[in-house]
């Protein structure tokens, strides 16, 4: 299977160029460590190169790609795969045309007409990749401003103001959905790092330097043209808000249907696990050294961490399970996303990216399911894990799960069921500020669908629950400072710990994140 057909495997109309990557024997001087589960094969050690069988090493290939991918699509119409068909392209090939891409937008750019009539570029004319290619850019993106709210990069003119996508999409969502934040009286600096920690003072901000829906901008076009644009904006966005109900309830139901369909352990099976509610053995408990290796000799899982370090200490082989289980759940993450409706009509470059940067948010938001203040499932439910074992573990080891642990308490409070999770999750992943993305606003369009079905839902599934949406959108933030100090802390033991190596599919979807 080649690296750019595993978000197409179900059939989709579009088709995909194949392309021959020459991806590092040893991607990033990591090795081919294994991490197989029990219910997967066991991995090639040292191999020449990725085994296509295996979809987390396809998503390896992909992340070693990723640079390729901001520079060109190769995502084609279906009445272009004919004479695409068969062929292969070199990495070389796609960079030298990416480069002449880009040199023809720029002369485009420089002699292009500034009227709405002009004809179009030869750009356009040149490749059908070139429409595709041009679409989401913004006006001004390549100026370096910075965002009035927080102080980032700014990506255009949003609502009146210089602001970054996070801040525009935050704005946006706010008014869209008429959100109320719960009022804060401490007037919180907002900034790059902070501005998700208080809603409430960054919509206040908004506010006050004159972001406005009514201050949408549209560049050089007569007044009586952006009367008209105006006025259809907001009527089309108005009926879609007021008509849509039935069909948030169905794409909730269908998000939460690809949910159970593809995450193996679920909040209510864990929960019933967790309690004691099942027919089932109850989990084996591993609280010291001799309980986890005897969970490892067959009582909890049913293979060794083939190309782990022998002899390893008890904290680099908590890591390396740690790794095991994250590579296992991404798999299962990357069939949910693609049967999130509009996910697999992204670029393929934005499908990549959107599960790059979302997948460990992803994980975070639903590890909390398996915890209680005790401890956590593993293997399916079949081993249980105490904190105070983990805790135990020599520093920096004993570091991974805690922080994890006082999010569970946190995030657990919500009281959530799958039904929830499955909205909340879709959202994480289908995040527009992602670095990199080509199409932010098609990749937006779809998030605010998901997070409007999530507002209907949460209304209808705790009525008694005040503010549980704005608490839901602040567990963002949360998750995305989680996510941020996990990846350091990984880099610090990747650079102190001389036994630990990071799994090659990890290394790269951790490359360049933070």
């Amino acid at each position: 299977m080649s690296a750019f057909e595993f978000l197409e495997m179900d059939g989709r109309d579009s088709a995909v160029v194949t392309v021959r990557s020459r991806l590092p024997k040893d991607p990033g001087g990591v090795g081919g460590v294994c991490m197989a589960n029990e219910d997967s094969s066991p991995c090639i050690s040292q191999g020449e190169g990725p085994d296509y069988e295996r979809l987390e090493d396809v998503l390896c290939e992909l992340g070693a790609g990723a640079e390729l991918n901001l520079e060109l699509d190769v995502r084609v119409e279906p009445q272009d795969a004919e004479i695409l068909q068969g062929e292969e392209l070199s990495w070389e090939t796609n960079r030298q045309e990416a480069n002449e891409l880009e040199e023809h937008s720029n002369m485009s750019r420089s002699t292009a007409s500034p009227e709405p009539t002009a004809p179009s570029t030869d750009l356009c004319k040149a490749s059908p990749l070139s429409e595709q290619l041009l679409q989401g850019r913004e006006e001004g993106a390549g100026l370096n401003m910075e965002c009035r709210i927080c102080g980032d990069r700014a990506s255009g003119f949003h609502y009146g103001v210089h602001a970054c996508e996070g801040c525009k999409g935050f704005f946006r969502r706010t008014i869209r959905m008429k959100l109320e934040y719960e009022k804060c009286d401490r007037s919180c600096k907002i900034q790059k790092k902070s501005r998700n920690k208080c809603q409430f003072c960054r919509f206040q901000k908004c506010l006050m330097l004159g972001m406005s829906h009514d201050a949408i901008r549209y560049g050089r076009m007569p007044e009586a043209e952006k009367r008209k644009l105006v006025a259809g904006l907001l009527a089309g966005e108005k009926s879609s808000q007021t008509s849509s109900g039935s069909d948030l309830k169905s794409l909730a139901k269908r998000v939460n249907n690809a949910y159970l369909k593809n995450l193996n352990m679920t909040k209510k099976k864990a929960r019933n696990i967790l309690t004691g509610k099942t027919n089932s053995s109850p989990p084996f408990v591993i609280h010291d050294m001799d309980s986890l290796w005897q969970a490892e000799n067959g009582l909890v899982w049913n293979q060794v961490i083939n190309g782990a370090p022998p002899n390893k200490e008890i904290g680099v082989h908590v890591f390396y399970r740690c790794q095991c289980t994250t590579v296992e759940t991404v798999r299962e993450l990357t069939e949910f996303a693609k049967s999130i409706p509009g996910f697999v009509d992204l670029f393929l470059n934005d499908q990549v990216t959107l599960l790059k940067y979302g997948v460990h948010e992803a994980i975070f938001a639903m590890l909390p399911s398996l915890m209680n203040k005790d401890g956590l499932l593993v293997a399916n439910g079949r081993g249980f894990v105490t904190r105070e074992f983990l805790r135990s573990l020599r520093k920096p080891f004993s570091e991974i799960m805690e922080p994890k642990f006082e999010f569970a308490v946190k995030f657990n409070a919500l009281e959530l069921d799958d039904s929830d999770l499955a909205l909340f999750v879709a959202a994480i992943i289908l995040c527009g500020d992602r670095p990199g993305l080509m199409n932010v606003h098609q990749v937006e369009e779809i998030q605010d669908s998901i997070l409007q079905a999530l507002n209907q839902h949460l209304q209808l599934n705790h009525p008694d629950a005040g503010f549980i949406f704005p608490k839901l959108l602040q567990k963002l933030a949360d998750l995305r400072q989680l996510v941020t100090e996990n990846a350091q802390l990984v880099q610090k033991i990747k650079k102190t710990e001389s036994e630990t190596s990071l799994h090659p599919l990890l290394q790269e979807i951790y490359r360049d994140m933070y």
